[in-house]
């Protein structure tokens, strides 16, 4: 039982990243999570001069009418890709 509630949540980090990357034109995601619970690293050029709730609303568009249901919490965090190298992080 316990396999299979991780091929799950591994579906599911993988189908919230694709749906990302399809609205998100060029955007490089990274998702993990348990099923229920999700966190996305997101790093695109669209994010250039918007705020961060901006960026936000554009990664919740992107997922449409899965988030609040099929994905019951998702925390995000978004960067420019200039943003992202000040980090020196990455995505894996």
């Amino acid at each position: 039982m316990g396999l299979d509630n991780g091929a799950s949540a591994a579906m599911q980090s993988e189908q919230i990243k694709r749906l990302i990357e399809q609205g998100l034109a060029g955007a490089r995601v990274s998702v993990s999570g348990d099923g229920q619970h999700f966190e996305a690293i997101v790093v695109s050029e669209l994010f250039a001069n918007k705020t961060m709730v901006q960026q936000h609303q554009l990664v919740y568009e992107a997922l449409g009418e899965r988030m609040g249901g099929e994905i019951h919490a998702l925390s995000l965090r978004t960067y420019t890709p200039e943003q992202w190298i000040q980090q020196q992080g990455r995505m894996e």
